[in-house]
């Protein structure tokens, strides 16, 4: 590269840079994520750090939450102007002021139980003592339809991840609920502790996707946890959102898009779930529409 072209280059830099700054630096954002140590709360850390350091911004504070419908009831409040949120959630809630910066990575629902325990298939639920998810959880919403749509009679109990993990090593609980990246660290610290097994939802997924088309399956393979499973198990999938509202300027949201794939090694240094995060997949946010600063970082990079 000649002297000129490295000068070109570098003053494009610092323009860029600039510009980043010129519509970021009088921000004050809120982003609200999960609970300490999950995914959404990795990732939201994370990406006020490298939001901060791109942009020259004040590092955003980061909420701990319960999930998604607290995450969205504080984004509808104004207690927050970023929301991670299951795409489930967000769809049901029906704002039209609500937009996607991109959609980062898909949640596994996970039905844990006991190794040695007689449930070996979704029908064998009935009549157990189920933890379905913490209120106000994204979770909860699926164990609740998954549980409705397969007509299975359960006690139905609202514990988040943590109070789960617990109650099945005590035998409060016979198995729980979970949707979440993978891996998910909480059920790796349980596959260590206890013998564990997954249970497949192969003969539900046709009749829940019938229903709710935004859900998918995929399975989980046997390398991710320590589980007595000998197979891989088909489950429900959805995907994640970084939400926002109309209150985001378009030039902001542009730079905080561009910002979360500039980021993705930092992220994924903190979560393996980064690493789905995918340019190519994250404008499929549908039917939740794209800020239209987002999608003129998308249009930029001939991905829309």
């Amino acid at each position: 590269m000649t002297v000129s072209r490295k000068l070109v280059t570098l003053i494009t830099v610092l323009l860029v840079l600039a510009g980043c700054t010129s519509v970021t630096e009088n921000l004050r954002l809120t982003i609200a994520t999960g609970f300490a140590g999950g995914v959404y709360n990795k990732l939201g850390r994370a990406l006020a750090c490298e939001w901060s350091k791109q942009t020259g911004m004040a590092v955003p504070a980061v909420l701990e939450t319960v999930g998604s419908i607290d995450n969205i009831n504080r984004l509808e409040s104004g207690q927050a102007d970023i929301a991670f949120s299951a795409a489930d959630v967000a769809v049901d809630r029906r704002n039209d002021k609500f937009s996607a910066l991109a959609r980062i990575y898909d949640d596994y629902l996970h039905i844990v139980v006991r190794a040695d325990s007689p449930i070996r298939t979704m029908a064998d639920l009935n009549g157990k003592r189920i933890g379905v998810g913490a209120a106000n959880s994204g979770v909860i919403k699926i164990a609740d339809r998954v549980l409705d749509i397969t007509k299975i009679d359960a006690q139905r109990l609202q514990y988040g991840l943590p109070q789960s993990t617990e109650a099945l090593k005590k035998r409060e609980i016979d198995a729980f609920f979970w949707s979440g990246g993978l891996p998910t660290d909480e059920i790796v610290q349980l596959g260590k502790d206890e013998n564990v097994r997954l249970l497949d939802m192969s003969e539900q997924m046709r009749t829940i996707r019938s229903v709710f088309r935004y859900y998918g399956a995929a399975t989980i393979p046997l390398s991710t946890y320590r589980t007595a499973n000998t197979v891989p198990v088909t489950t429900l999938t959805v995907p994640n959102l970084l939400m926002v509202t109309d209150r985001l300027s378009p030039g902001a949201a542009k730079a905080l898009t561009q910002g979360i794939f500039a980021a993705q090694e930092e992220l994924a240094n903190v979560s393996r779930a980064a690493n789905s995060i995918d340019i190519r997949s994250a404008v499929e946010t549908q039917p939740v529409p794209l800020h239209p600063g987002a999608r003129e970082y998308y249009r930029d990079e001939k991905r829309i």
